[in-house]
């Protein structure tokens, strides 16, 4: 009989559990539920867990599946849960909780090892594979997730259905590994962390910001085509402001903020948002103003725990590359559907092609703002938007913003993972809150509908995304260093710099390599630091006035004259507009 692949690691969870019980009987357990590509559990016990024990759990969970065990699932009363699990602190803990919402109660048991589990699992350890699951890591978890409670120490496992599909996950690891951004921003010399000094925060190394810049640069450009005004708000502002958004409420704990001499707290901004209301709220707007497309690349800061701070992919201090646009009820569904196609172009042209999207729902949440009434009407118009033009979505229940519903952008990339990077949110209630108006044709005052939207999302996230997604392989335009000139030895350094000025009179970033090493070994160096391109000049190349051009990832050579080369990479280096 054939499981999915949800149970199969639900089981092999117990499995684990059972295991460790074997081997550290005075264990207590908290419980490990399924995840994508395996499971984990979480343990409380004196022995720290470390990588030397991993091999030895791995033998006597595949020693439990030999037993072929069955897993024995029976409802219970809440005094037998309580006799049962008397000596399981985080058991008890949960029977409390049960006991005050009435519950039934259901355990399973394998071999050895009872947990209080709904299910469902196999039939018999004989059903689950030997050879499919690797325990991946041990790590600190919060008891609940809560920080006030006990640490305890999760054990992440790698399960799937076949050896094969194991095999393969883990060549992907291997290779996702290669390519994380971290380590590539060390070879490619474009950024670092100070944990100490700055957590969270990127120290921008040159080349690493010449490529900021030039995503932003990208962007401004595609906008300023696409007829978006761009502003700029203040990073530091009044509490009191935050607090009419009800970004204080939502966000409060998670905000940097501070006492001024006169006793006022200020918030360092979180969002752009609020700083966009009050620029369409200074001055009178007309219905002939609308669509009005507000862009800001806004510099925020939001506080992340450290435990949960990951290279470029999740850090405390990043740009966004945000936008408001302003339209009447009238021009809801075409705005929204301009935007997605925008979003999907821009991603195209980073070889990002398949896309997907979720249209995000309202959940039941203190923070939570306007009435039932206006998430109806918001929730309805995105969906219409979406249905009308034929483009396809899956429902993501819960997970709008608090102030309105969103339709997200996931994007996958070369290794299979997905990322969400672009949203526009529909958003009826902080025109609400800041009172903003325009005057309709019948010069009456109405309204405005306003739109959030992020193409990239975060600048950060997005290069680090890219420069995984591609290895470091970047397309020239966007390259900080799209080629490096370098002689064969220091007699022709002279026409090495010539070659840079050529290049560099027409717009192309590089620079002449003239340490005093053997030109092989400056390649390899250049190579690792992922340069795309390495002209290499000589007494034959300076005599004809040609480069020879090593490509990153090509063994070949080709040799050009220096006029075509010029004219190659100055047609190379544009923007793809």
């Amino acid at each position: 009989m054939s499981y999915p692949i949800e149970t199969i690691r639900h089981s092999l969870a117990h499995v684990l559990a059972g295991a460790v019980k074997k081997l550290h009987p005075d264990v207590k357990f908290a419980g490990g539920p399924a995840i994508e590509n395996g499971f984990y559990y979480d343990f409380d016990t004196e022995y720290r867990f470390s990588e030397d024990d991993f091999a030895k759990i791995e033998k006597e969970m595949r020693d439990l599946i030999k037993s072929n065990g069955r897993f024995e699932q029976r409802n219970v009363s809440l005094d037998e849960a309580k006799e049962i699990f008397a000596d399981q602190p985080y058991k008890m803990e949960w029977l409390n909780e049960y006991d005050a919402k009435g519950e039934d109660l259901s355990i399973y048991t394998f071999r050895d090892f009872v947990d209080l589990c709904r299910g469902p699992h196999v039939e018999s350890s004989k059903d689950l594979p030997r050879d499919a699951f690797k325990i991946r890591s041990v790590a600190g978890a919060y008891w609940k997730g809560d920080a006030k409670n006990k640490m305890l120490q999760r054990i992440y496992v790698d399960a799937f259905a076949s050896k094969e599909e194991l095999d393969n996950f883990l060549k992907m690891q291997e290779e996702a590994a290669a390519r994380d951004n971290r380590k590539l921003g060390k070879d490619m010399d474009l950024f670092h962390f100070e944990p100490e000094y700055a957590p969270g925060s990127v120290f921008w190394h040159d080349k690493g910001y010449k490529m900021y810049r030039r995503l932003i640069e990208y962007v401004r450009l595609r906008q300023e085509k696409a007829g978006y005004q761009e502003i700029s708000t203040p990073a530091v502002m009044d509490r009191c402001l935050w607090e009419r958004s009800g970004h204080w409420a939502k966000y409060g704990e998670h905000n940097y903020s501070g006492k001024t001499q006169d006793g006022k707290v200020f918030c360092i901004k979180p969002m752009s948002c609020p700083g966009g209301m009050l620029v369409f709220g200074h001055g009178l707007r007309s219905y002939k103003d609308l669509p009005l497309y507000m862009a800001e690349f806004g510099k925020v800061h939001r506080y992340e725990a450290a435990g949960g701070l990951s290279g470029l992919m999740r850090v405390r201090e990043f740009t966004q590359d945000d936008a408001h646009i302003f339209c009447t009820e009238e021009q809801l569904e075409e705005e929204v559907v301009k935007i997605l196609r925008f979003i999907k172009d821009i991603y195209g042209k980073f070889g990002f092609d398949k896309i997907t999207m979720k249209l995000a729902t309202r959940k039941e949440s203190e923070f939570r703002i306007g009435s039932d009434e206006i998430w109806d009407k918001a929730e309805g118009a995105l969906k219409h938007a979406l249905d009308a033009n034929g483009i396809e979505y899956e429902i993501a229940e819960g997970d709008a913003a608090f102030y309105g519903p969103k339709i997200d952008n996931y994007l996958k990339d070369s290794m299979g993972r997905v990322w969400q990077c672009g949203t526009v949110q529909l958003d009826m209630n902080l025109p609400e809150r800041f009172d903003l108006s325009y005057v309709g044709e019948d010069g009456e005052k109405h309204r405005p509908i306003m739109l959030h939207r992020a193409m990239l999302g975060s600048i950060e996230r997005f290069m680090g995304v890219l420069l995984e997604s591609t290895g470091g392989n970047l397309p020239l335009w966007l390259s900080p260093e799209p080629v490096v000139v370098t002689p064969i030895s220091q007699k022709y350094a002279d026409y090495a710099n010539e070659v840079v000025e050529e290049l560099r009179s027409v717009g192309v970033n590089t620079r002449a390599d003239l340490r005093d090493e053997k030109v092989n070994y400056k390649i390899r160096e250049l190579s690792l630091a992922k340069t795309p391109i390495v002209a290499v000049v000589g007494e034959k190349e300076m005599a004809d006035k040609t480069v020879t051009l090593r490509r990153l990832g090509e063994q070949k050579q080709e040799t050009l004259p220096l006029s075509e080369f010029v004219k190659m990479m100055q047609d190379s280096v544009k923007m793809p507009l």
